[in-house]
């Protein structure tokens, strides 16, 4: 492709950084998505097992949005000024930092489910704490969902002001 020669290698960094966000938001949702879609009281030794390898899926693909939101802020996106001084990215950098923060309870959970699972066992899910887990997933999949809005918003300038 002639016309790839003329670009310089940093337009490939930074698509691959851009390419690496975006990818993990989807991964990210999706398995949130995933998670609530399984989540009952006792589940067979298959749907636990699901349940802690997609949260894994999601542990990882939330660490690969962190790091390729700060290499963006910091390095590929539009300068790091134009994102500190807008109180829209602090609002998406907080809400971000609020689902990861309610993800450690089911984050714990299903660790706790690995134990059993490891031996052969099936974890104990009560009616109670799959109701829980359910709340908790909902109330991720909505404060992850805004968080691309915000996104939107804040590379169109709102809350930048005059």
């Amino acid at each position: 492709m002639p016309g790839l020669a003329v670009l310089p290698s940093d337009v490939f960094t930074s698509a691959g950084v851009a390419y690496a966000h975006y990818l993990s938001v989807m991964l990210s949702f999706g398995a949130l998505v995933l998670e609530r879609r399984l989540i009952k009281a006792n589940p067979s030794r298959s749907e636990a097992t699901l349940m802690v390898i997609t949260d894994v899926v999601y542990g990882i693909a939330a660490l690969t949005l962190l790091v390729s939101g700060i290499l963006r802020v910091l390095y590929f996106g539009q300068g790091s000024d134009f994102y500190t001084t807008n109180p829209v990215f602090w609002w998406k950098v907080g809400l971000y930092l609020a689902v990861g923060t309610l993800s450690l309870y089911p984050t714990v959970t299903y660790i706790l489910w690995a134990l059993p699972l490891r031996k052969g066992e099936l974890p104990q899910v009560s009616e109670a704490l799959a109701n829980r887990l359910a709340w908790i997933l909902n109330i991720e999949l909505a404060g992850f969902a805004a968080i691309p809005l915000l996104a939107t918003l804040m590379a169109r300038g709102v809350g930048l002001g005059g």
